[in-house]
């Protein structure tokens, strides 16, 4: 599900969970518990982190077959596991890469913005946020990630439009920060890492939790909105929107 494996003072953590590492409940879960784990064996020293994807794929999102399927209560589970995912990574307070192996679609693209710098290996990859393609509103916390990073007048063509990007229109619209051949995506991702890394670590995590203070108290913010947000996800309505996006683009592909 997870794997990793470490790289001169570079920590690789891989996703590794079916074809399109596609985010349900288990895998969230295990990634929040390494995040924390990690988090809690740096103690005071420095510890750079990449985030990578197996095969062709960073990251599809989330699953959506195994939401439609799930027994009753897996969304209730699922959504807090999301945001706890998404934060761990997001207030992680070592530098974190992401080292976009391919496409990184809906939550898996918020994973990579999620990321201090991105990496996307030039091909057939694309980037996007696509919940409103979907179906679904954006929970508090992704939408905060989304406008944290891209430039306002991107993330609001993105949010609304639900486009995907290829790898040049990804690195001109901020979903990117380097765009590199594939062979030399892993290798570049540890370079940068490790150079974050080697900033002091106490004046590098207090310049990151200012950075991301004001996103996430703007999720405080919206807190009285999340039930309603979890209502439209467990909809009937909501899930035959999904099925239609699932005929239309991954059983028609």
């Amino acid at each position: 599900m997870l794997s990793s494996e470490t790289r001169g003072e570079v920590v690789v953590l891989r996703m590794e969970h079916g074809k399109a590492n596609a985010l349900d409940l288990e895998l969230l879960e295990a990634m929040s518990s390494r995040l924390a784990e990690l988090a809690d064996r740096a103690g005071s020293a420095s510890l750079p982190l990449v985030l990578t994807g197996s095969g062709t794929i960073f990251s599809a999102g989330v699953d959506l077959f195994r939401l439609l399927a799930a027994e009753p209560g897996y969304l209730a589970r699922f959504l807090p596991a999301l945001d706890a995912a998404l934060g761990g990574l997001f207030a992680f307070p070592h530098p974190v890469v992401a080292a976009i192996n391919g496409h990184a679609i809906a939550g898996g693209c918020i994973l990579a913005l999620a990321c201090d710098h991105r990496i996307l290996a030039d091909g057939k990859g694309r980037m996007g946020v696509t919940e409103l393609q979907v179906g679904v509103p954006f929970p508090a916390l992704p939408l905060e990630i989304v406008r944290a990073a891209l430039p306002p007048h991107h993330a609001q063509e993105a949010i609304v439009t639900g486009r995907t990007y290829a790898p040049a229109e990804a690195l001109a619209r901020g979903f990117a920060d380097e765009l590199v051949p594939p062979e030399r995506l892993l290798d570049r991702a540890c370079e940068v890492a490790a150079a974050l890394g080697a900033i002091p670590a106490a004046s590098f995590a207090l310049t990151k939790r200012q950075l991301r203070r004001p996103a996430l108290e703007r999720v405080q913010a919206l807190a009285d909105l999340q039930p309603e947000v979890a209502a439209v996800w467990s909809a009937e309505a909501t899930h035959r929107t999904i099925r239609a996006y699932i005929d239309r683009t991954i059983r028609r592909g």
